[in-house]
């Protein structure tokens, strides 16, 4: 499980050094895509495959269902470690994601996210002042 937030900086050649605990849950290879509130979303291969098996089912007469698939197919990167333990950011990943040099890198049970440090403090402000609105809301979920 992929769980944290931990701090790190782009470099000038959009290079990203993942953290240690997180590209011992990888392996040689993951999946990046674009993701939900201008962040980025890392899957290891065998979670992305169960999740483009999902996108799959999507129904394609729906307009929505083709936008979503679409948009994060396209996005979709293979990403490897150089030996610093660093991945490449493509550029139309970085311009989605609004990233500049202070990045955050958050577990997300089955993946990871990448935020910039701008937005990631944004969403989680409005998030800690909307929390208990939020929780009461998933009371079906049996949390």
């Amino acid at each position: 499980m992929f769980m944290g937030e931990y701090q790190h900086t782009l470099d000038d050649k959009s290079r990203l050094i993942i953290p240690a605990k997180f590209r011992n849950q990888l392996g040689d290879t993951f999946i990046v895509t674009r993701w939900m509130e201008h962040s980025l979303f890392a899957f290891p291969k065998d979670e992305w495959d169960k999740f483009e098996s999902k996108l799959d089912k999507l129904p394609l007469g729906a307009k929505d269902a083709r936008a979503f698939r679409r948009f994060v197919l396209a996005g979709a990167v293979e990403a490897e470690f150089d030996k610093q333990g660093r991945i490449i950011i493509p550029a139309v990943l970085k311009a989605h994601a609004q990233l500049a040099k202070s990045v955050v890198i958050t577990g997300s049970g089955n993946g990871f996210e990448i935020w910039s440090k701008n937005n990631w403090d944004e969403y989680t402000a409005g998030t800690a002042e909307n929390f208990d609105q939020i929780a009461e809301e998933l009371t079906d979920f049996d949390l």
